[in-house]
């Protein structure tokens, strides 16, 4: 599969027919709420009135920020580092949620700043030890940011060759808020102002700060380009380039894809101004307290599950929402439609 193979669109022939198992089922019109879109999208999505989730898998990309250095962020990078390590030994809010919910994890070193000992549990496919500093130049080259989207898709082919058909994704990376930010500004033609927040917890004046440094670096890269490779590579980070070639693979490959928060959405903006056509896959988990989060769904024309005031990253909001998408499909799968249980649907 090429980096740029078409998505194939989701065959609306069979919604028609969804929409009716849908409808009969012992229930009043609509009252299953957004349960019932999601259903219909997953049935659309495999192209069947069966759908059914094989072995959920959710893939954490890490990696470090040349921006950080310019005190972006309420923690210092080796957090990145330290974190990656968390994940590894089964202590973070993604492990926890994982092992809940039943859902695979993999942990991919995409371009942290430290070298980690040689361990199963870890995939070793560091681009670089971070990005460039955005102050000084791009975040990294078209070379490097085709790499990484190769590997992504790599990712998602390997776990679907393991019969995996939804896959979630998460990130970690001690700036990449700014990262994201810039993205959006870039990629939804908006004011900074509006795409940047406080990201790990930044205080008023840190957050002004930011922005200072972030408008620096966007006035610094003015892309000419409209190209969203071009774009990705002069603001993104390792990690983020590879999720959006995963979540592009994932959508050729006909796989629902979770969507976690900020970042994660900043990289589906990016795989969808490659190709629209990934939003036909897309299952957006919830909507983050990060304000340009709001902004960003909104400009996709989607919403997100949950609100639960979400900002931690690291694909918490996708194990999270995960048995939502579960109860969907089973509710169209298992629930008596008004025939078989004998109930009438007319009104009195």
């Amino acid at each position: 599969m090429t980096l740029l193979s078409k998505i194939p669109r989701v065959d609306q022939g069979l919604k028609e027919a969804l929409l009716q198992k849908i409808n009969q089922k012992t229930k009043p019109l609509g009252s299953l709420g957004i349960l019932e879109s999601v259903a219909l999208q997953v049935g659309l999505i495999q192209g069947t009135l069966d759908p059914a989730l094989k072995e959920p898998h959710i893939i954490v990309f890490a990696a470090d920020h040349g921006i950080a250095r310019e005190g972006v962020s309420a923690f210092p990078r080796e957090v990145t580092y330290q974190m990656v390590l968390n994940f590894l030994s089964g202590g973070a809010a993604i492990n926890v949620f994982c092992k809940q919910n039943n859902i695979g994890l993999s942990i991919v070193d995409a371009g942290v700043d430290a070298d980690f000992e040689s361990q199963a549990a870890l995939l070793d496919h560091k681009i670089a030890r971070g990005t460039q500093n955005l102050l000084k130049g791009p975040a990294m080259t078209v070379e490097q940011c085709e790499q990484a989207l190769q590997t992504g898709g790599q990712l998602v082919e390997e776990l679907q060759e393991k019969q995996t058909n939804i896959v979630g994704f998460g990130e970690m990376g001690i700036g990449n808020t700014s990262s994201a930010s810039l993205l959006m500004s870039r990629y939804c033609d908006l004011p900074l102002e509006d795409c940047v927040g406080k990201g790990t917890g930044l205080t008023q004046e840190q957050l002004q700060h930011k922005i200072k440094v972030l408008q620096e670096a966007l006035s610094s890269n003015a892309v000419q380009n409209t190209d969203p490779i071009q774009v990705l590579a002069t603001f993104g980070g390792f990690e983020i380039a590879m999720m959006t070639g995963a979540m592009l693979a994932a959508a050729r490959l006909k796989m629902v894809i979770l969507v976690d928060g900020f970042i994660a959405t900043a990289a589906c903006l990016a795989a969808f101004k490659i190709d629209p056509g990934v939003l036909d896959y897309a299952i957006f988990s919830h909507e983050s307290a990060e304000q340009g989060h709001k902004k960003m769904l909104r400009y996709l024309g989607v919403r997100g599950l949950l609100q639960l005031d979400l900002r931690l990253g690291e694909g918490s909001g996708c194990a999270v929402a995960y048995p939502i998408v579960r109860s969907a499909v089973d509710f169209l799968n298992h629930m008596a439609s008004f025939t078989s249980a004998g109930v009438s649907n007319s009104p009195s």
